[in-house]
C-alpha cells in the first residue's frame, strides 16, 4: 500500500507525536475491558514473569522466534554460555575453552561430568553428539547454523567431543553458546527429519518443565542439578495478550517481573514511576540493530555519493527521541558498541545531521533544487515504530534539505516485504537485525558478503542480496573471509576495523541505532538481569 505523507513544518511533527502519546496514554490508562489476570501471591519463593511473547515450540532444534529461545535458555546448558554484562563466552558444560587446529577446522572441546538430564539419563559426550547432530539434522528453522559450518561431530572419549568443521570459522565456540545448540536427552529426542516435540523439553538445566498451557508456563527447579541452585524457588509465566495488558498488570502487582514486549510510551511511563519508587526499572544495552537498507541498482542510490548524503543527512539523537523516546542508543556502524571492535566509522565521515555535507554531496552529484534526487523510502506496514521513523525522516528531509532530497514513503506488510527484499523491489528499507548469535561477524558477514555477482551487476546471491542492498565488493568478500579464519583476536580486530571503514565509504547501509532492553521488578526482587542476547535469566531472581 502506497502512504504518502506530507509534513508542511517541523512544529507539526511535535504537535502529531504529543497527541499520539496522549491518546494512547488514555487507552492504556482507561481502557474497558482489559485483559488482566489475578495471579495469587507466592510464599514458596516462586517468581510470576508477564510477558506477551508466546513461543511456538519448545523444541531446542527448531526454536529460532525470542519467545521460544528464552525459555529454552532457562531450561537448558549450553557447552558455552556468556557472562552477564559480557559478549565473552565461558565454559558451562564443557571445562575449557576448545583446542583449535593449526588449520582451524577441528574443535575439540572436554565435558563436564556427573551431569544428568531431567529425565535421570546421564550426559557425556555421546549425549552431546546426538544433540548437535539433532539439532543439524532434523532440519529445523536454525538448523543451518550449525549446517552450513559443521561437517562432522564424533566422540573421542566418554567425556570429549571433536568437531570439524567445513571451513575455518574463528565465531564457532560463539555459535556453541546459541540457545538452541543445547544438551537434550537422548531418551526423549528422536533424530530424523521433522521428528519435534514442540511440548516438552527434557534438557539438564536449572528447571525442569512442569506445565506448558496456552497462556501460561511453570518452571520447577531441578534438584538435581549440577551447578548453583536457583535463588527462587521456581518460575511461573504469565503470557499476555497485548503490551497494554501487560502494563496494567504489572501496576497492578499481578506480576513480578516484566519483560517483553510493550510500547515506548508504556516503557516512559514504568520508568517514571520508578524514579518516584513504584517499582524498579533495569535498563541494558542491546544486541538488535535498526538500520536502512540502500539498494545499490536502484536509481539514483547507484551512485554512492547520493548514499553518502543520506547517511550524512540522517539525524540519530532527534529519531531516537521522537521515535522511542530515546530509548535506544545511536550506532555508527552495523556493528553494536557491546563489541570491543566497534568503530563509529559513520559519525567519523559524516558527522551526524549534517545537512551542509549532504547538500553539497547532491549538489556534487549534479542534484540541485529544480532535479531533486527523489528516493522511495520502505517500511514495513504492521509495526508502528518503523512508521514513525519514515514520518521523522520525511520531516527532517523537508526541514533541512532545502528541496535538493524528497522521500517518498510507501509501506508494505512485512511477509510481502521479505518476500520482496530478495528481488530488488524496494529503493531503501527500514530493517532490524536480531543476531543468532554474539560476534562481530554476525553482523557484517550477513549483510556485506556476496557468493556470486560483480560490481557491474551487484550481487546476485548472497548476504547482501538477502539483505536488500545488492552490494558487491572484491575487497569486502576478501576481508570477511579473512576474519572468519584469523584466530587472532588483535588482527581480527583490524580486519573488522577496514570492513567498517569500506561499509562507511560504500554506504550500502545506514545504520541507526541499538535496542535498550528494560525490565521491571516489583520493589522486594532481586537479581533481576539480562544475558547479552537479551534473555531474562530466571534462575538469579528472588524476593
Amino acid at each position: 500500500m502506497r502512504c504518502s505523507l506530507s509534513v508542511k513544518r517541523w512544529g507539526q511533527i511535535t504537535k502529531l507525536f504529543s497527541l499520539f502519546c496522549l491518546c494512547l496514554f488514555l487507552v492504556v490508562s482507561c481502557a474497558n475491558g482489559q485483559q488482566t489476570t489475578k495471579v495469587s501471591s507466592s510464599t514458596d519463593g516462586r517468581i510470576t514473569i508477564g510477558t506477551t511473547q508466546k513461543p511456538r515450540t519448545l523444541d531446542p532444534a527448531d526454536a529460532y522466534e525470542l519467545a521460544s529461545l528464552g525459555l529454552v535458555y532457562n531450561m537448558s546448558d549450553r557447552l558455552y554460555t556468556y557472562e552477564p554484562g559480557s559478549t565473552e563466552i565461558k565454559p558451562q558444560l564443557a571445562t575449557a575453552l576448545p583446542q583449535v587446529s593449526a588449520d582451524g577446522l577441528t574443535y575439540t572441546i572436554p565435558l563436564r561430568q556427573g551431569v544428568v538430564f531431567h529425565d535421570d539419563t546421564p550426559f557425556n559426550a555421546k549425549a552431546m553428539a546426538f544433540s548437535l547432530q539433532r539439532f543439524i539434522e532434523n532440519k529445523g528453522k536454525p538448523s543451518f547454523l550449525l549446517g552450513d559450518v559443521v561437517e562432522s561431530v564424533k566422540t573421542t572419549g566418554e567425556y570429549e567431543l571433536t568437531v570439524k568443521l567445513k571451513k575455518p570459522f574463528t565465531a564457532f565456540p560463539s555459535l556453541l553458546a546459541f540457545s538452541g545448540v543445547c544438551a537434550v536427552s537422548p531418551s526423549s529426542y528422536e533424530l530424523g527429519q521433522g521428528k519435534f516435540n514442540p511440548n516438552i523439553f527434557i534438557g539438564t538445566g536449572p528447571y525442569k518443565l512442569a506445565r506448558f498451557g496456552p497462556d501460561s508456563l511453570q518452571f520447577d527447579v531441578f534438584d538435581k542439578y549440577w551447578g548453583e541452585k536457583p535463588a527462587n524457588g521456581g518460575i511461573n509465566v504469565q503470557i499476555f495478550s497485548s503490551g497494554v495488558n501487560l502494563y496494567n498488570n504489572f501496576r497492578k502487582k499481578a506480576v513480578d517481573v516484566a519483560y517483553l514486549n510493550m510500547d515506548p510510551d508504556q516503557i516512559r511511563s514504568l520508568e517514571e514511576l520508578a524514579k518516584e519508587g513504584s517499582w524498579q526499572a533495569i535498563a541494558a544495552s542491546g544486541n538488535v540493530i535498526k538500520f536502512l537498507a540502500v539498494n545499490r541498482n536502484q536509481k539514483p542510490l547507484d551512485n554512492p555519493v547520493v548514499r553518502q548524503a543520506i547517511a550524512a543527512m540522517i539525524n540519530r539523537a532527534i529519531l531516537s527521541e521522537r521515535v522511542l523516546y530515546g530509548q535506544s542508543e545511536a550506532i555508527y556502524s552495523l556493528i553494536p558498541t557491546t563489541f570491543n571492535v566497534y568503530k563509529p566509522v559513520f559519525q567519523e565521515l559524516y558527522s551526524d545531521g549534517n545537512a551542509q555535507k549532504a547538500k553539497e554531496l547532491l549538489t556534487q552529484a549534479g542534484f540541485s533544487k529544480t532535479n531533486p534526487a527523489r528516493v522511495e523510502l520502505w517500511y514495513k506496514s504492521n509495526v508502528p515504530t518503523d512508521g514513525y521513523i519514515v514520518l521523522v525522516l520525511k520531516a527532517l528531509v523537508k526541514k533541512t534539505m532545502d528541496g535538493l532530497l524528497q522521500l517518498e514513503t510507501n509501506s508494505v506488510e512485512s511477509t510481502s516485504a521479505y518476500n520482496n527484499i530478495t528481488k530488488g523491489t524496494y529503493p531503501m528499507f527500514v530493517l532490524d537485525w536480531y543476531p543468532d548469535f554474539l560476534d562481530p561477524d554476525n553482523y557484517t558477514q550477513p549483510f556485506l558478503s556476496c557468493q556470486k555477482g560483480s560490481v557491474a551487476t551487484g550481487c546476485q546471491d548472497g548476504g547482501s542480496q538477502t539483505q536488500g542492498s545488492f552490494y558487491y565488493s572484491d575487497r569486502m568478500n576478501k576481508l570477511i573471509e579473512q576474519q572468519r579464519q584469523e584466530q587472532n583476536p588483535a588482527v581480527r580486530k583490524n580486519i573488522f576495523a577496514e570492513i567498517q571503514a569500506q561499509l562507511a565509504a560504500d554506504v550500502p547501509y545506514i545504520p541507526l541505532w541499538q535496542s535498550k532492553e528494560f525490565v521491571f521488578a516489583q520493589n522486594g526482587i532481586s537479581g533481576v538481569q539480562l544475558d547479552p542476547t537479551q534473555n531474562l535469566i530466571y534462575k538469579t531472581i528472588k524476593k
